[in-house]
């Protein structure tokens, strides 16, 4: 029986152009003038940890700009990038200049679930942070206390290990079998799989990363009501 249901963003939950063209695009525009501004305090773990994973110990706060845009541009999972966006676009989702963007039919679901009595999880490449706030500042209301705990790169490790699957087991204190994981890249579902996880797969119009066997996959969250017997 399924008690949990763990929940990709990008593609799954919400449209992969509103985070590469929202956050992203927030992101590049002002992540040369914070990284400079805050050198001596938020930016200095930022710039170390660019620095070692780039392997380019000397470069100055410009250079990691540049080095950190260039991984947003080609959508490198990097934690010093991730950790840069979270503290960035904070700024932006509480100002009213960003906001969470969810399919139509995420947000209902989302509450039936919770109505029968599933425990919601998100695991994202995203921080911890900005997945948050993508919750707490949707468009149309706050999703945030629906949501039981986040997971990302950091916290639980790279998403097509079966190893960090197995991290967030062992957090949320649940056995594999009886959690379900969603999300829209084969690679991910197949990892989850590895670590003895159900799985289904989100196919959605327009989105980037095609279906692929053997996995179950919907296309509408509507598609699994609380009552399917892979939930219950």
């Amino acid at each position: 029986m399924i008690k949990a249901i763990v929940l990709d963003i990008e593609g799954t939950t919400s449209p992969t152009s509103s985070v590469r063209e929202d956050l992203y695009g927030y992101t590049r525009d002002r992540l040369p003038g914070w990284l400079a501004e805050n050198q001596g305090g938020q930016a200095d773990p930022i710039i170390a940890a660019t620095r070692a994973q780039a392997e380019r110990p000397d470069a100055d706060a410009a250079e990691v700009a540049s080095i950190l845009i260039t991984w947003l541009n080609t959508d490198v999972k990097s934690e010093p990038l991730k950790a840069a966006q979270g503290i960035i676009c904070a700024e932006g989702f509480r100002n009213g200049s960003l906001y969470g963007e969810f399919f139509p039919d995420v947000p209902p679901v989302l509450r039936a679930w919770r109505d029968a009595g599933l425990e919601l999880y998100i695991y994202s490449s995203g921080s911890v942070r900005n997945q948050k706030d993508w919750f707490a500042f949707a468009r149309g209301g706050d999703l945030s206390p629906l949501i039981s705990g986040h997971f990302d790169l950091s916290t639980a490790g790279p998403k097509r290990e079966p190893t960090s699957y197995e991290k967030i087991a062992g957090t949320i204190g649940v056995p594999p079998e009886s959690i379900l994981f969603l999300s829209d890249h084969p690679d991910e579902l197949d990892a989850a799989v590895s670590a003895g996880w159900s799985v289904i797969g989100v196919t959605r119009p327009g989105e980037p990363n095609p279906s692929r066997p053997p996995h179950r996959y919907i296309n509408d969250f509507a598609d699994l009501a609380v009552n399917d017997s892979e939930l219950i």
